[in-house]
C-alpha cells in the first residue's frame, strides 16, 4: 500500500511576513509599505511582526539577509547538477543573471545599487536592544557587500568542485565576476529606463564568451584571472 504523502509544511509566521513584505514591494516603494498592511497580508498580529523584526528597519535587514542566503543556496544547487566543472560554472553565471533579473533586492545586493523603491539595510542603531529572535540577530549583524557576497559564492563553488581548490577558486571567481559585470551593466541601463521590462537576461553570446574565457584560463600556464 503506497505511503500517503505528507502535506507541505506551512511557512512560519516570520516567513509569511517576509513573503508579504516582498509582495508589497512589487506594487509600492519601500517608504510606502506599512507594517500594519504586512501583518494583515500575512494573517498575523501586528505584535507578532514587531516581535520578529523589532522595527521596519529590522524587517528591511531581514529581507535583504534572506535574499543573500537564497543566492548562496542557489549557487550550491546549480553546482550540484552533474556535468563538467566548466559547464557548471557557466550554469552558475547564467543562473546569477537570470535570478538578479527577477529579484530586485538580490540585484541591489550584487551591484550595490539601491534604488528608492528598495529596503536599504541600514545598520542597527547604536545602543539598540539586541533582538530576541536568533534569525533577526543574524540579520541585524549586517549583510554582505557585493564583494563579500561574491567571495562567499566563490568559496562555496570551489568547495563543491574541489578537484584543484586553488584553480577552482580562480575559475569560480572569474565566472562570477563576468556574470556580475553583466548584472551591473544591465542595472545601469535599467536606471535610465522607465520600464522594468527593459532588463534582458544573459544572451547565448555572453554565455559563449564566458565558456571561451574559462577555457582559455584553464589552459593558461599562469592560470591567473585577468
Amino acid at each position: 500500500m503506497p505511503t500517503a504523502r505528507k502535506p507541505p509544511k506551512a511557512p512560519s509566521a516570520r516567513e509569511a511576513l517576509l513573503d508579504a513584505a516582498l509582495a508589497a514591494l512589487r506594487a509600492l516603494p519601500w517608504s510606502a509599505v506599512r507594517m500594519v498592511d504586512v501583518a494583515t497580508a500575512a494573517r498575523v498580529s501586528r505584535q507578532t511582526l514587531y516581535n520578529e523584526f523589532g522595527s521596519k528597519e529590522g524587517l528591511a535587514r531581514a529581507l535583504v539577509r534572506r535574499e543573500a542566503d537564497h543566492y548562496l543556496r542557489g549557487v550550491e544547487t546549480v553546482l550540484a547538477e552533474p556535468g563538467p566543472p566548466g559547464r557548471r560554472l557557466v550554469a552558475v553565471a547564467e543562473w546569477t543573471v537570470a535570478t538578479a533579473a527577477a529579484r530586485p533586492i538580490l540585484r541591489a545586493l550584487l551591484t550595490g545599487a539601491w534604488g528608492e523603491r528598495l529596503p536599504v539595510p541600514r545598520p542597527v542603531r547604536t545602543g539598540a536592544r539586541t533582538a530576541a529572535v536568533p534569525e533577526q540577530r543574524r540579520a541585524d549583524a549586517g549583510v554582505p557587500s557585493p564583494g563579500e557576497l561574491l567571495l562567499q559564492a566563490r568559496d562555496r563553488a570551489a568547495a563543491l568542485l574541489a578537484e584543484d581548490p586553488g584553480a577552482a577558486a580562480r575559475s569560480c571567481e572569474l565566472a562570477l565576476r563576468l556574470a556580475l559585470s553583466y548584472v551591473v551593466a544591465s542595472a545601469q541601463a535599467m536606471a535610465q529606463c522607465a520600464e522594468p521590462d527593459s532588463w534582458r537576461p544573459m544572451t547565448p553570446t555572453i554565455t559563449s564568451v564566458i565558456e571561451t574565457i574559462l577555457s582559455v584560463d584553464t589552459r593558461s600556464p599562469r592560470n591567473t584571472i585577468p
